[in-house]
């Protein structure tokens, strides 16, 4: 059980791995993985406790109804393994600025907290946009063969390494 102490695991053992859950999700529930619309319904449930029935009427939750399901479990999942992964490996700690950008940009709070409230702003209306997140599409998509996953994965890779060209290439990161 020495490997769930490690503080990094190999990405191949990790790709499997999701790959043949991907694989049991379709056996299961017949259902791909994904995570953007557990995140719309959650915000859903969010709005349910200050509006109460009024928000089951919008077209979008009748679409994809506020209700704890299986791909919001899922989430669940991820945020509680994750902190068990850092628990494990010594690597768990709070750090409301990460070093790198505080090596950038400074140690101020708001700033980082408001880059990173905007970008998950844009970062979920850009899921719910293409109709599917990076799991949606990266992984289950493609394991299906989808043409607009392929296109979507690209355009993920583009996207990543204009970004990352900038940061370093801009901001010296």
């Amino acid at each position: 059980m020495e490997w769930l102490r490690m503080q990094q695991w190999s990405p191949y053992a990790v790709g499997i791995g999701i790959g043949i859950l991907s694989w049991l999700t379709f056996v299961l529930s017949d259902k791909p993985i994904g995570c953007s619309t557990a995140f719309a319904r959650l915000s859903g449930m969010i709005e349910r406790l200050f509006r109460g029935e009024k928000t089951l009427e919008k077209p979008y939750f009748k679409q994809y109804a506020p209700a704890l399901t299986w791909d919001v479990m899922l989430v669940v999942g991820i945020v509680i393994g994750a902190f068990v992964s850092a628990l494990l490996s010594g690597q768990f700690r709070l750090t409301w600025v990460p070093s790198l950008w505080a090596a950038t940009f400074g140690s101020a709070y708001f700033p980082r907290v408001l880059v990173a409230v905007i970008g998950g702003v844009l970062m979920g209306a850009g899921a719910r946009w293409a109709d599917g997140c990076t799991s949606g599409h990266g992984i289950s998509g493609t394991l299906q063969l989808a043409v607009s996953s392929w296109i979507a994965v690209a355009c993920f890779l583009a996207g990543g390494i204009v970004t990352a060209f900038i940061i370093f290439r801009i901001f010296g990161a």
